[in-house]
């Protein structure tokens, strides 16, 4: 098993008709991803990479049957792209739109509390269950297949700590790019909770970086309801206080958001913290 993709999830591109999407859409599908289709408002009736285009997700989702969309439309749209999803009953949504306005991400996080719908992002690197199927912008170069449930706030880490793992021959099951900002459809909790119930799963990996609390809210998940054994990396531990970095959800109040404090939360809760990456496949294969 994996969490959330496998080889059979069937899969719309929603911007299929611009230059990610193409690009995005024959990746996937040289990768063993179920892609059946994509929409782009006016496009209806074209053709790409052998794909039939839609005018609307509720037209493509009836004659597809697809259970997964992945939005590669701008951030200014993605609300509307994902609430149309939604409507067409799609129940998991990939968001890879950075920028998108936090207003409009609270606004939809209700739409997917209402209505059961998992969505992952905005801002994040998409989803890899390696040797079956991706969705996103994680590479196949860098994943191999195994039990290592891994969920990451940055792309650019969980692509070097994938590639280190590789080369010590340690897979995951399925990787998660949870994305970068303050306020998602899916934190480190959730695929916390949804890596424990798989059975395929032997252990977890948390690739996290300074600022925002879902490291600490993470160690809570963990001392609470998490049974497998968990390893972490924070990434920014010689970041100059003050300092301003990288993502919208890089913030520090206080206490709250800092290196220390968030090593120190995972430490207290069981979480094996490495100092660095090239650590992280040792700390993985010592685990009971």
């Amino acid at each position: 098993m994996t969490i959330l993709l496998d080889e059979t999830t069937t899969v719309l591109v929603q911007g299929i008709t611009g230059p990610m999407g193409r690009f995005q859409a024959a990746e996937m599908l040289a990768y063993g991803t179920r892609v059946v289709g994509g929409v782009s408002p006016g496009k209806g009736g074209e053709r790409v990479e052998g794909l039939p285009v839609f005018d609307t997700m509720r037209r493509a989702v009836g004659e597809t049957g697809a259970e997964m969309s992945i939005l590669y439309v701008a951030a200014a749209r993605a609300k509307d792209a994902i609430y149309e999803a939604i409507d067409a009953g799609i129940r998991r949504v990939v968001c890879v739109a950075e920028f998108m306005p936090v207003h409009d991400v609270i606004e939809v996080r209700r739409k997917v509390r209402d209505t059961g719908t998992r969505l992952i992002g905005p801002n994040c690197s998409g989803l890899i269950s390696p040797g079956k199927a991706k969705v996103g912008f994680y590479c196949d170069e860098v994943c191999i297949p195994g039990d290592v449930g891994v969920m990451s706030k940055s792309g650019t880490l969980s692509y070097a700590t994938l590639l280190e793992m590789r080369r010590k021959g340690i897979g995951a099951s399925t990787v998660v790019g949870v994305g970068g900002d303050e306020v998602k459809g899916t934190t480190f909790g959730d695929c916390l909770e949804m890596f424990e119930a798989d059975p395929a799963t032997r252990a977890m990996l948390i690739i996290g970086e300074v600022g925002g609390r879902e490291e600490e809210d993470a160690a809570a998940v963990v001392a609470a309801r998490i049974a497998k054994p968990v390893v972490a990396f924070v990434s920014g531990r010689t970041i100059p206080p003050g300092r301003s970095i990288g993502h919208a959800g890089a913030m520090v109040v206080g206490s709250r958001g800092t290196h220390a404090g968030k090593v120190a939360a995972l430490a207290a809760a069981g979480v094996r913290v490495a100092e660095t990456i090239e650590d992280i496949p040792t700390l993985l294969r010592t685990q009971p």
